[in-house]
């Protein structure tokens, strides 16, 4: 008896969604597919110093017109590119590496030259920006370095700009000096131009979108034109206290008012870990800016899973490199987007040990010019050239008992472009087993030496067996579907799997979750004037100015008369505003 699974796919949208990596289309030179070594760029003869930084060039093949992207990627006050951006032993950093492979794009993540504002920051507000010296100067040689080497196959009209704090700041003033440049900017808790640095944390008297959109003006100059095809992002935390929050929405009205007509606010979109996103479309329908406020994020660089946690880094919220490189490419309006292949169908048949595969596509830009099947299960399958043309079906022989699941994707002749993957269902070849393990199963509370965990009831289960890092804590069988493991030690991951016990049979063990005991330290808060903060060891005077000890961030004159609210969130390390 055969057994056909077969999906129910939704018609293709006008829009893309997200671009899938261009699998046939005439390659450009792989990278190496890890960051680089410390690099040393042009002199900055302005505030001293030479650039220097990282570049990551990925070894995939790149999504949109068969170039590269280039994406310059500016850190924030008192952070750098090796401590702060790029990847390490530790963690992901900004979290740009996994963003850079799925669409091919080359990553560029410099230092701060001088010690701008005495915290190694990004000028974002000079009063004499201008397209040759200072940090404008030098990144705007950064970019020209990477699109005039051939070797990087770097698209013009593919080049981005994002940043936090300072960062912002100066992302956004380039994406107004250079929009000839930059297709697009991600503005992350940035100061917009004609701000000051003594007014990050609130919004002076008067001064107002159209403000920063006649100062952005301003800059552009003569490459005005070229903000007719700009798109902008903007990312901000609820529970920053160190920029003001409303200068994200600011930013992205100054935006809009600069590229000019009218626009449509869309409906907010809900954003993984929390908040939400709200684009705004022009008279064209096209979208222009997106609004994401991120709940309950501090002053902080959103990097999703894996990346940096602290300093500045936040790896609980949204991944916005992912975010952002889908915003760019899905809605750049300087790069003419042909459409991918649409898959119309897909199925397996299963018949003994054999699964047949079958698919139907169809591309607006020429024909299918391959299929490519995979299979996940015991006897797995990668076949890139399953078929041709508007429909294939083809079998695999002897695949092992089991459960599978699997994908089917063309590619069309004209661009190389691949399809969004057509999903078969999970079938099963052979006879059932005995015994599932629980599906479901999910991190709940957490303290500083527990973690709760939960999942769903498996069919036939008698118990549960709960395990951390591969070695089983329970002693009996757990009867429900919940266990708390306890006696942990504070700030650390562990990795928990759980099995089905039926009589005297285990399944195998579930897929793996993730969970990070809390930190056993006590945020507290102190309000008081400079000066009793560093002579209470909270701050330190340089300059005349006091340094919050740990974060380094500026609080304004070391004097009685200067007030300022300082949190401790751990051992010696204190932030200005409140705890989290």
């Amino acid at each position: 008896m055969a057994l056909t699974i077969t999906p129910t796919l939704a018609a293709w949208g006008a829009s893309l969604a997200l671009l899938a990596p261009a699998a046939a289309q005439a390659q450009v030179q792989a990278g190496p597919g890890t960051w680089s070594a410390n690099q040393t760029w042009a002199s900055d003869t302005v505030n001293g110093g030479a650039l220097t930084g990282y570049y990551y060039w990925p070894a995939t093949q790149p999504a949109l017109a068969g170039k590269r992207a280039l994406v310059i990627v500016l850190h924030g006050c008192a952070m750098t590119a090796a401590g702060d951006v790029i990847d390490k032993a530790a963690d992901k950093g900004f979290n740009w590496k996994a963003a850079a492979d799925q669409y091919g794009a080359v990553i560029v993540a410099p230092n701060a030259t001088g010690n701008v504002y005495g915290s190694h920051c990004w000028d974002y507000a000079s009063t004499s920006h201008n397209r040759s010296t200072g940090h404008d100067g030098i990144l705007l040689d950064l970019v020209n370095r990477f699109v005039s080497n051939t070797q990087y196959a770097i698209d013009p009209k593919q080049v981005y700009i994002a940043g936090l704090s300072s960062g912002g700041g100066q992302a956004m003033a380039l994406g107004c000096i250079a929009p000839d440049i930059f297709a697009g900017t991600g503005i992350n808790a940035g100061p917009p131009p004609g701000t000051t640095t003594s007014q990050i944390g609130f919004v002076p008297s008067g001064f107002t979108a159209t403000t920063a959109s006649n100062k952005c003006k301003s800059l552009a100059g003569s490459y005005a034109p070229s903000f007719s095809t700009q798109i902008a992002s903007v990312i901000w935390g609820t529970n920053d206290y160190t920029v003001a929050q409303a200068y994200g929405p600011m930013d992205a009205a100054a935006m809009r008012l600069t590229y000019g007509g009218t626009y449509t606010k869309g409906a907010a979109v809900t954003v993984p870990t929390g908040g939400s996103n709200i684009p705004y479309t022009d008279s064209n329908g096209k979208v222009r800016t997106s609004e994401i406020t991120v709940t309950g994020m501090g002053h902080a660089w959103p990097a999703g899973t894996g990346g940096q946690n602290g300093h500045y880094v936040d790896a609980t919220k949204v991944n916005y490199p992912m975010f952002l490189m889908n915003f760019w490419f899905t809605n750049n309006l300087r790069v003419a987007q042909v459409p991918p292949p649409v898959m119309s169908s897909c199925s397996a048949t299963v018949s003994g040990s054999t699964v047949t595969v079958s698919g139907a596509g169809s591309s607006s830009g020429g024909s299918v010019t391959s299929y490519k099947v995979v299979l996940n299960g015991p006897t797995p399958v990668n076949d890139a050239a399953a078929g041709s043309g508007a429909s294939f079906s083809k079998a695999y022989a002897s695949r092992a008992d089991g459960n599978y699941s699997g994908t089917v994707t063309a590619t069309d002749s004209a661009k190389g472009l691949t399809s969004s993957v057509c999903n078969i269902p999970g079938f099963l070849v052979g006879p059932p087993p005995a015994i599932l393990p629980p599906s479901g199963l999910t991190v709940g509370a957490r303290t500083a030496s527990s973690i709760a965990l939960s999942w769903s009831a498996a069919s036939g289960a008698t118990g549960y067996n709960v395990y951390r890092n591969g070695v089983k804590v329970n002693a009996s069988p757990v009867a429900g579907t919940a266990y708390t493991d306890t006696g942990l030690a504070a700030s650390t991951t562990y990795s928990y799997q759980a099995s089905t016990v039926a009589g005297g049979s285990e399944s195998a063990l579930s897929g793996a979750v993730q969970g990070t005991t809390a930190s056993a330290f006590t945020c507290s808060t102190t309000n008081t004037s400079n000066y009793n903060h560093v002579q209470a060891g909270r701050a330190h005077d340089s300059g005349g100015y006091a340094l919050a000890n740990g974060s380094n961030q500026n609080m304004g004159l070391n004097n009685t008369f200067y007030t300022t609210t300082l949190a401790q969130t751990s051992a010696g390390y204190y932030v200005i505003g409140n705890c989290p």
